[in-house]
Formats: C-alpha cells, sequence, structure tokens
C-alpha cells in the first residue's frame, strides 16, 4: 500500500474485496472499478468535480421517497435504462421500455371492459389487444399491469397534496382464454420529467428538453414466461422522436383511429372516443 500510485490504485482496489472467483459479482464489481478509475484519469478529474459528483448523488437521495426514485430518473435521463432494457430484450418478446419513477407494485384490479380513467376530463380511449408467445400463441390469464398520466400530462402520485389518490390511473387486468384484454382509459397528454431536482439541474446545464411523449406503462406477467416492463407509444404526437428518456421504439408504437358508429367495439364500461390496439408477446421464462 505504501508504494501505491494513481497507475497501481486500480489492481489494489480489486484485489481488496475477496469476491469469489469466477462469480458474476466479482465481474461486476471489478469491471465497474476499472472504468471508474479509467475515466478519472482520463478526465484528470478535479476536487471540486469530484465533489460535484458526490453531492449531486446525494441531492437525488435527498429528494427521493417511496413515490418518486431520482436514481431511476437520473438513469432515465442518462439512457442507462434504455440501454439495459434494450439488451434484456430476448427471443422475440416485445421490446422493453422504461419503468419510469412512480410504478406501485400493488395498484388495484379492474376487471375487462372497466374505465381506467373514472371520470376525468378528456378524451376517452379503448385500448385493446392480446398477449402472445413468441410462436403466436394465445397466453390465457397473462397479467397485464398498467399506469399512466391524465390527459394535463400528470400522474395523480404528483398531486396528493390536492388530494388525489395516488393509486389513480393505475390498474392490473387479467386476460381473457384468449389473452385478449381491453379497457378505457383518458388519452394522455406529453409531460416533463420532474424537473425540480438534481436531474433536472442536470438537463438545464446540458441544455436538453425535458419533454416525453405521451405514452401508457406497462408490465405484462404469465407463469413460465420472462415478464416484460414498455411502454406504448402513438403515431404523430409530440415528442415521439425526441423522447427525454429515449424510451421510444419503432414497435411500440401504435395509431389513433377515431371511434366509428360502425365499429365493432367489444362491451366497455365507458363508449370510447378513439381507440388503439397493440399486442404484447412474451418469451419463455429462462
Amino acid at each position: 500500500m505504501r508504494d501505491i500510485n494513481q497507475f497501481t490504485i486500480t489492481e489494489a482496489v480489486k484485489a481488496s474485496f475477496k469476491t469469489e472467483e469466477g462469480s458474476r459479482l466479482k465481474f461486476l464489481l471489478e469491471t465497474f472499478i476499472d472504468h471508474l478509475h479509467d475515466y478519472t484519469r482520463e478526465t484528470n478529474l478535479t476536487h471540486d468535480e469530484w465533489m460535484g459528483v458526490l453531492n449531486f448523488l446525494y441531492d437525488c437521495g435527498q429528494i427521493s421517497t417511496p413515490e418518486r426514485h431520482e436514481f431511476i430518473l437520473l438513469s432515465d435521463v442518462l439512457g442507462f435504462s434504455a440501454l439495459v432494457d434494450m439488451i434484456n430484450t430476448r427471443g422475440g418478446a416485445t421490446e422493453g421500455s422504461n419503468l419510469g419513477p412512480f410504478y406501485l407494485d400493488d395498484a388495484p384490479r379492474l376487471d375487462l371492459g372497466g374505465d381506467l380513467g373514472k371520470g376525468r376530463e378528456g378524451a376517452v380511449l379503448l385500448v385493446q389487444g392480446q398477449v402472445r408467445d413468441s410462436l403466436g400463441n394465445p397466453i390465457p390469464g397473462a397479467v397485464i399491469d398498467t399506469w399512466q398520466a391524465d390527459a394535463a400530462g400528470t400522474y395523480p402520485i404528483q398531486e396528493q397534496a390536492s388530494g388525489q389518490d395516488k393509486y389513480d390511473l393505475r390498474a392490473i387486468l387479467t386476460a381473457n382464454e384468449k389473452g385478449e384484454y381491453w379497457y378505457t382509459t383518458v388519452l394522455p397528454k406529453p409531460y416533463t420529467v420532474p424537473y425540480d431536482g438534481p436531474v433536472g439541474r442536470l438537463l438545464r446545464a446540458g441544455k436538453r428538453h425535458a419533454w416525453r411523449a405521451s405514452h401508457l406503462h406497462y408490465i405484462i406477467r404469465a407463469e413460465g414466461y420472462r415478464a416484460i416492463t414498455t411502454e406504448m407509444f402513438f403515431e404523430g404526437t409530440d415528442y415521439i422522436d425526441n423522447d427525454a428518456v429515449f424510451g421510444v421504439r419503432r414497435s411500440l408504437i401504435t395509431r389513433l383511429e377515431a371511434v366509428k358508429k360502425t365499429d365493432t367495439l367489444p362491451p366497455t364500461e365507458k363508449k370510447p372516443d378513439a381507440k388503439c390496439h397493440f399486442d404484447f408477446v412474451l418469451a419463455p421464462a429462462g
């Protein structure tokens, strides 16, 4: 240790961890240390810059709550989340996209045909589709976990101080015996990611906008299949080509259509103004 210097410290740090040889933990940890030290040497990082990074991460922790995860938001705007999603899409499954910072894992149940909008103002959208496996077979009983912003681009979880229920505009549905799902909701609008914290400061410093294209969030699960976390976007809407968190994929864009009197629609609690169709594909587990 007494002869350590800027070129030998990397190996010394890695050697200080007694991780199991050949383990995934050893690989991840040592690769991270290599890249972190190489970045520090390559940039000649100053003390002020080093402390700025640490204070930034501290601020991310300070503003985070169970309902707002600033580190997920940071991962999103750096494209880290999107890259992990891209790498982990497998076996012809629907492409993954951002979880986002506002997911709750205990949403209420909604029957097929139910209305997620609960009387909120805005265009009523019928969302329908099918959950299939990678060979095209329907997956009966697949679980569709969905959440979204409202017609003003706001998640109810952000407005609890004004009396909104954080569980509004989120629900869990179960596909029927044909793997089909359908429900109505309010058509969401684009919105900015939270801009009042350290991630907002980063975006402003980088002269970047904070707008997200309008979308619906989903987690799709079924026994024996790999779950997917993804989003559905709408063709022709704002920010579809420059989403702030790099969530848009060509395969995740669907088309909005006005509902006509001659349309044959599944039974719904509320009459829709518009409709869209999106099928989800799951790959086998393992």
